[in-house]
């Protein structure tokens, strides 16, 4: 019950509609039936032709209605429409020739005749309405009076209006009482709406989709800092706001969106002009219709003012005759959508043939005769008051070689669209008059006149061929699918212009092919040579991202470089992105490359010299232990246990060797074997420093009388020799079970480099080892600074002081070197280390022993070594 109640009251604005017609329409027919006195009807100017099934048409012809002022005090003037447009009235003309195909055609409507009344609307929606009423008391007065055969005209429909502000009065009127309207021009979304306009049909899209089209047109050529136009009524404020959502969406942005009428006073245009000459956007799109953006283009045209690239929308038309020739040229370059037409067969043939004699009955062909040919017809008063200044028309005059600029029959926009909104009334009627009566084949009803319901029920659901052969038909919200040619204005220096296709706009297309544009084809205007710029900011190259600016619309912007580790491979990109973790940006950062992979290499000059190094300290080494091994019978040599002199050398040898483990890619293997080497051979090093110290004492105290060391030197070197290292061994031996040294691929510590590197396993364990080889050398070093007393002579103890001292400076420089260097130069700090620290020993010990065996044979004796010589 309450569902039932509400559809109740929904319905109550449509009935009463409903009801206000009919009565209006029955009073207008009984009083012209009655002898009384009724409402004195306002005549409207139009002409007609004779049918059994008749056409409304409502539409423009002229631009502009003059509205008297009304006084009250005498009887108002009849409102007068001014401004003649050919181009217009070229819809109205193709609408005729339409017909009179038709009615040849012996497939078409066969024995059935269609007829015409055509109105003017003059921009004016009471004019549209009045009309409309006409159309309609006319046809019910044919049914009152006549209800048998169909002896009167029957009105099937009207076309028209081809504006969205005419159309919508002329659809609330027409949808209640069930006749079918299709317009060729009106482009308003509201329209779609089932319910308020349920006989309305178009042949056109609606502006959503226009707005679309042009929203991605504007994407297409990089124009994404724009003005809008807009005509100052609620369509159009709504056209504007909804182009504006679009462009949007698009990633685009609206500089100024401004309302524009033909009819504002001169400060007001002079606002709007400030406004588009003070903007940045290059571009505007023009969303109204011709005659509200002349004031303004007229004033730019007096100012010398220039320099914008202007789009206009279907609603805009270019019509030579409204514009003057400095106007014109501001268009020039211009770019829009016109609805895409195909040619029609003998029209330019039935345009030559119009002549104000041969349609005498046409209204408005001696205005289009006098526009046509710039002359006026002579008064029809007597030759006493023709004028000489003036040039009359003679009828004399050709149109055969002025049909095609006149007529503008390169650009059939709209005038195509009135031809199949006439071809798809006949398709219709002529579905529903072989229903009706198959058998007859007269194309009559069987004697009973068709109801404009009827009409529609097959208009709507019609399909038929266009000249070109492509299919129309109406999609389910009553327009046929949407198709645009984008057309390039080119108005050449001597004042002559073409419209040129550039490309198209198919609805109905993947998202990726609905715009194709030439764009060599395109002739832009004088201050223009290549495509326009109309951005609010310079594009952001790669490499750069886009920051917005407070307060600004998101087409302004600055630009920012990428953070660190980040790239952008596109213009105006919104955000960097990172690249993966094994690679790295290149100098512009606009892409990702692999990270160099970073370790002592033996290709690079570092690698080299330290291996070159290494191997020449370790052939030094072996020829001082040939040397000692071949003059080991010299006092020299066996005055300190020549058994430690040459395990000394030989894990010297190790440790220059161990170098080579530190150069080259760190695998599996060598990460376990390189420290293990390094601290193993050091251990053994210093264990022989330390026993040799210890040695050098003993030896030095068996010279005192009743000494013991005598007997214990070489007992204590061993056990030394032994123990020392046997613990570092332990001690690696359990750092390689519990967590040994693994290979890695280092990416944090230098973020454009991957560093191949040996991680340590546990840094406890390669502490304890350099902290037992530290203390191992700390003692040796406090035990040879204790014998440093020793006779000059037997200089063996200061020796081994000195040459341990640079031993543990070298290793204490270390500590700060290795934990501050990075990738690389870690193990470079650690090779100089090893190299330095045993370098030193080798010198500091070994050299002066061998100066005296190969260079001083004479104090290679056993008194110098005892010191009493």
């Amino acid at each position: 019950m309450t569902l039932s109640l509400h559809w109740k009251v929904a319905d109550l604005p449509m009935r009463l509609s409903k009801i206000l017609v009919f009565l209006t329409l029955v009073t207008v027919v009984q009083e012209s039936s009655q002898n009384r006195c009724h409402l004195e009807q306002q005549s409207i100017e139009s002409f007609s032709s004779q049918g059994d099934v008749v056409l409304g048409v409502v539409t423009l012809i002229h631009s502009t209605i003059y509205q008297p002022y009304v006084t009250y005090t005498k009887k108002p003037e009849a409102a007068s429409c001014e401004d003649f447009v050919i181009r217009y009235y070229r819809d109205v003309l193709a609408v005729i020739f339409a017909i009179e195909e038709i009615n040849e055609d012996l497939h078409l409507l066969p024995n059935l005749t269609l007829g015409y009344r055509i109105f003017d609307s003059c921009v004016s929606e009471v004019r549209a309405l009045q009309a409309t009423l006409l159309l309609l008391s006319e046809d019910k007065a044919s049914h009152y009076e006549s209800t048998q055969a169909m002896k009167d005209p029957f009105l099937a429909g009207i076309v028209g209006d081809s504006m969205s502000t005419l159309a919508i009065p002329m659809a609330r009127i027409l949808g209640p009482c069930h006749y079918p309207q299709i317009s060729f021009g009106a482009f308003d979304p509201d329209l779609d709406d089932r319910y308020q306009f349920p006989t309305f049909l178009r042949t056109v899209p609606n502006e959503n989709i226009q707005n679309r089209a042009i929203s991605e047109l504007l994407k297409h050529l990089g124009w994404t800092w724009v003005g809008i136009l807009t005509r100052d009524d609620d369509l159009g404020v709504l056209d504007g706001q909804s182009l504006k959502e679009e462009i949007s969406h698009n990633q685009g942005c609206v500089a100024f969106l401004e309302k524009i009428h033909y009819r504002y006073p001169m400060d007001r245009l002079k606002n709007i002009h400030d406004i588009v000459m003070n903007s940045t956007a290059i571009v505007v799109v023009v969303y109204c219709e011709e005659m509200h953006v002349k004031p303004l283009l007229d004033m730019m045209s007096e100012a010398g003012t220039k320099g914008k690239i202007w789009i206009y929308t279907l609603s805009f038309t270019f019509i030579p005759g409204m514009f003057s020739e400095a106007t014109s040229k501001l268009l020039n370059g211009s770019i829009g959508l016109v609805l895409h037409s195909e040619t029609l067969a003998q029209f330019d043939t039935y345009l030559q043939q119009i002549h104000p004699y041969k349609y005498s009955n046409d209204v408005y062909i001696r205005e289009f005769w006098e526009v046509a040919f710039d002359c006026i017809w002579p008064p029809s008063d007597p030759p006493g008051n023709i004028t000489e200044d003036v040039e009359y028309c003679s009828g004399d005059e050709d149109l055969t070689d002025r049909v095609k600029s006149l007529f503008e029959l390169d650009d059939l926009s709209y005038t195509f669209q009135a031809y199949i909104a006439v071809y798809a009334f006949a398709y219709a009627l002529d579905k529903l008059l072989q229903r009706k009566s198959p058998a007859e084949g007269s194309g009559r009803c069987g004697g009973e006149h068709p109801t404009p319901w009827q009409v529609y029920r097959y208009l709507k659901k019609i399909s038929f061929p266009s000249p070109a052969g492509n299919k129309i038909f109406f999609n389910d919200v009553g327009e046929v699918p949407a198709t645009f040619d984008i057309m390039n204005l080119q108005i050449f220096p001597d004042n002559t212009y073409r419209l040129v296709k550039v490309g198209s706009y198919d609805s109905q297309a993947a998202a990726s092919q609905q715009i194709s544009l030439n764009i060599r084809t395109v002739i832009w205007n004088q201050e223009h040579k290549e495509v326009p710029r109309s951005v609010c900011s310079i594009s952001c190259q790669p490499g750069n991202h886009k920051l917005s600016i407070d307060g600004r619309p998101l087409c302004c912007f600055q630009c920012a470089p990428c953070s660190m580790g980040e790239i952008t491979n596109e213009t105006d990109a919104a955000a960097c992105t990172k690249c993966p973790e094994d690679m790295w940006p290149n100098d512009n950062q606009d892409s990702c490359r692999l990270k160099p992979t970073q370790f002592l290499s033996y290709e690079e000059v570092m690698g080299v010299s330290l291996a070159a190094s290494s191997i020449s300290f370790s052939i030094i080494t072996l020829s001082i232990l040939c040397i000692f091994r071949k003059f080991s019978d010299t006092p020299v040599v066996k005055a300190n246990n020549r058994s430690l002199s040459y395990i000394i050398l030989a894990g010297l040898v190790v440790c220059f060797l161990a170098i080579l483990i530190f150069i080259g890619y760190p695998f599996e293997v060598i990460c376990i074997l390189r420290q293990v080497v390094f601290g193993v051979s050091f251990s053994v090093v210093v264990s022989g420093m330390l026993a040799k110290t210890i040695t050098v004492i003993l030896i030095f105290q068996s010279t005192k009388p009743n000494s013991i060391g005598k007997r214990f030197d070489s007992r204590i070197s061993r056990t030394v020799m032994f123990l020392c290292p046997l613990l570092q061994v332990v001690l690696c031996l359990v750092w390689l079970g519990t967590s040994p040294p693994y290979a890695e691929l280092n990416m944090t510590s230098k973020p454009d480099t991957i560093i191949a590197q040996c991680n340590e396993g546990s840094n406890l364990f390669f502490s304890c080892m350099l902290a037992y080889m530290g203390l191992l050398a700390t003692i040796s070093f406090l035990v040879a600074f204790l014998s440093r007393k020793l006779p000059d002579s037997f200089s063996e103890g200061q020796y081994i002081t000195f040459s341990m001292f640079v031993f543990l400076s070298v290793w204490i420089c270390f500590i700060p070197a290795y934990l501050s260097a990075e990738g690389k130069d870690v193990v470079i700090a650690e090779v100089f280390a090893i190299m330095a620290s045993s370098a030193g020993l080798l010198t500091c010990l070994f050299f002066p022993k061998c100066y005296i065996i190969l260079f001083r044979p004479d104090m290679n004796t056993r008194q110098y070594v005892r010191g009493k010589q």
